[in-house]
């Protein structure tokens, strides 16, 4: 056997051995043998450097050292999930998603909500060849090399029915006697214990050392496959698919034929969740058809198909020892209560948020009330209840501010909203700050190197009036400001001058229109071209717009009315920030102008995404459902059968995409 064919046979050997041990718990060969066999295939490798592979089983060990984790791209962008806190909750999405898919019944999958940090793996060739944080969805940090240390993830995996590329989403965990073993070593160094281990796993995958990561006992949960290809008709298939290929699925996820048996397995898991070795906080149903899926779609946010239902949550009493009021860059007013710090989920909680005035009427809070806190989702603390039994004698009651408590105004509330708001948007501190931040923020125009504090300063200082005069600013202007240097600052002007090529839809959400977000911009964009015919249209002509309605509509009118808004706009049309939509962004064509279609289904020469690029190049706007808005049903192989009926039935016609590109060339 040459050299080539041991470091092959040996590396094959210890990839299936640490499957059976970390995935399939049941080892074939004792943890000696399996070292003596590392060891031979490390010295081997050592002695050919030329045949060294990254995702060779002796990588494991770490040893690579990351100084900054590259930001990219997700393939697949990672949505969050709605949460749900009752059987009702789900009740109603039940009904929504029969409505929309023109069905009487639906089956489900149950798993776990496992409660770590999100994942996504990329495979080629059956290597792993990218591990991505989930950041905000859209991008992640690539933190490939720590992943590489977790046992239960795969380096290499093959198989007859394995797609030659894909993308595999999961959960970083840390076991509950891990993350015990790792408190009880630190304690005994005088060192302060980790808090929960959610945040300890997310806290390992940002570690420079890969070789601090190999060391701790994290684990991987896998439970969607996201390729181009149509692999499974059901998410059932997928998840049995995931565990045939190599990869670490808990066998605790059902099939569920309907509502019934999800709530069944609720109960199951809300009295069983503690028996489990790592940490869940609820469980994640799916509708089980990958067709159905499809046509269910997403809103901006989440999956329309998928629901956490999340478990009560745990609830701690403690004392009320104030109210303060946070002012954001919109001028909404937020109570926060201000608490005795206390340990709730593994965090100490010293504030949670107290909502409106409405909800502190409602509680009919008294300072230095006991309180019962607990976290929404699991995640933000909120007070849910007073111990009136143990008020004091003479306690006052929380009355909520009329006035703003950074600059006096006095505060307003609109009809039928439950916030008050500062309306004193150009001289109140905390708005003038928060809107600096959301237009340099990355989504916005992305302007690196300025923080929170460093804007506060500047505002401070008297450089800064409306993001506006950012343009103006000069490295002088900074330098004498604290803990900037020289090259921080020149790195700062940069960056502001560079953000003048930012495209109009972005420059549109960063303007800090109220309810104008990412997608609201980019309609807004799209449809008038221009920042003048914007501030020109009526609120008509705004409700014209596919789904901008009349509070959208009035808060446009509202911001462009302000003489204060357009002088903001004359001096970044100045700075030579994008105001207009550039040419090649525009439509190619208005050959499909005012029509609206629904792409369905899995076709040959394009995939769905390219398709609805293409309408949208050509003037046309696309629709997440049928509906009798819809003009044309572009329909592929596996489209589900609900989306044809109702075509059907509206009497919307249905195209194939040849059909469609004959549209075009017509």
């Amino acid at each position: 056997m040459t050299i080539a064919e041991q470091i092959s046979a040996l590396r094959k050997e210890l990839h299936e051995h640490n499957r059976r041990y970390y995935v399939e718990d049941d080892p074939v060969i004792s943890d000696h043998l399996f070292d003596q066999k590392l060891a031979a295939l490390k010295a081997l490798e050592e002695a050919n450097p030329s045949f060294f592979d990254p995702n060779s089983p002796t990588q494991r060990v770490g040893g690579a050292v990351t100084k900054n984790f590259t930001t990219v791209m997700h393939a697949y962008r990672m949505y969050s999930l709605d949460n749900s806190y009752n059987k009702q909750d789900l009740l109603d999405w039940e009904t929504r998603m029969c409505k929309i898919l023109g069905v009487d019944v639906l089956d489900y999958t149950c798993e776990l909500k496992y409660d770590g940090a999100s994942i996504s793996l990329t495979y080629v060739n059956g290597n792993l060849t990218q591990a991505v944080t989930r950041g905000d969805g859209v991008q992640g940090d690539d933190v490939t090399n720590n992943v590489k240390t977790i046992h239960s993830v795969p380096l290499q995996i093959s198989s007859s029915d394995l797609p030659d590329t894909f993308t595999i989403r999961g959960e970083i965990i840390l076991p509950l006697a891990g993350f015990n073993a790792m408190n009880a070593a630190r304690i005994k160094a005088g060192e302060e214990p980790y808090m929960n281990p959610r945040n300890t796993a997310s806290g390992s995958l940002k570690l420079q050392d890969s070789n601090l990561v190999a060391a701790r006992p994290l684990d991987c949960f896998l439970y969607q496959i996201v390729s181009d290809q149509s692999l499974f008709k059901t998410q059932l298939d997928a998840l049995e698919a995931a565990t045939r290929w190599g990869f670490y699925v808990p066998k605790h996820y059902i099939h569920a034929p309907n509502m019934e048996a999800v709530f069944s397995y609720l109960e199951e898991w809300e009295e069983k969740r503690s028996s489990l070795p790592y940490e869940i906080d609820g469980v994640v149903i799916k509708v089980n058809q990958l067709n159905y899926q499809e046509e269910l779609g997403y809103t901006s946010k989440s999956p329309r198909w998928a629901m956490a239902y999340k478990f009560k949550a745990e609830a701690v009493e403690t004392q009320l020892e104030d109210v303060v009021y946070q002012v954001g860059r919109t001028g909404a007013i937020t109570p926060v209560a201000q608490l005795t710090p206390v340990l709730l989920g593994g965090t100490i909680v010293k504030r949670a948020s107290l909502h409106n005035a409405d909800f502190i009427a409602g509680l009919d809070l008294h300072f230095s009330d006991t309180v019962s806190v607990e976290k929404g989702g699991e995640i933000i603390p909120k007070i849910t209840a007073v111990n009136t039994n143990k008020r004091q004698q003479n306690s006052i009651p929380v009355r909520y501010v009329t006035n703003c408590p950074e600059c006096n105004t006095p505060l307003e509330r609109n009809k039928d909203e439950a916030q008050h708001y500062c309306p004193n948007a150009h001289g109140c501190m905390p708005q003038r700050v928060g809107r600096v931040a959301h237009f340099i923020s990355r989504k916005a125009m992305d302007i690196d190197g300025l923080g929170a504090e460093t804007i506060q300063l500047m505002t401070q200082n008297n450089l800064l009036f409306s993001y506006a005069d950012l343009y103006n600013i000069t490295a002088a202007d900074l330098i004498p400001l604290e803990r900037l240097a020289e090259k921080s600052a020149q790195n700062i002007v940069k960056a502001i001058a560079a953000s003048t090529a930012v495209p109009f839809a972005r420059v549109l959400f960063a303007l800090g229109i109220r309810y104008v977000g990412q997608t609201v911009a980019k309609k807004l964009a799209q449809h008038f071209g221009s920042i003048d015919a914007l501030a020109n249209a009526s609120i008509e002509e705004l409700e014209t717009v596919d789904e901008i309605g009349v509070r959208i509509a009035e808060s446009v009118r509202g911001f462009f009315a302000l003489a204060e808004n357009r002088q903001i706009i004359e001096q970044l049309r100045t700075a030579g920030v994008q105001l207009e939509q550039d040419k090649n962004e525009s439509p190619v064509s208005n050959a499909l102008a005012d029509l609206r279609f629904v792409v369905s289904g899995v076709f040959t020469n394009f995939s769905r995404d390219e398709l609805k690029a293409l309408i949208e190049q050509h003037g046309g706007k696309i629709g997440a459902s049928i509906s009798s808005k819809t003009s044309y049903l572009v329909a592929g192989d596996n489209m589900g059968p609900s989306k044809k009926t109702k075509a059907t039935t509206l009497g919307i016609p249905i195209i194939s995409e040849q059909e469609l590109v004959m549209m075009l060339n017509a």
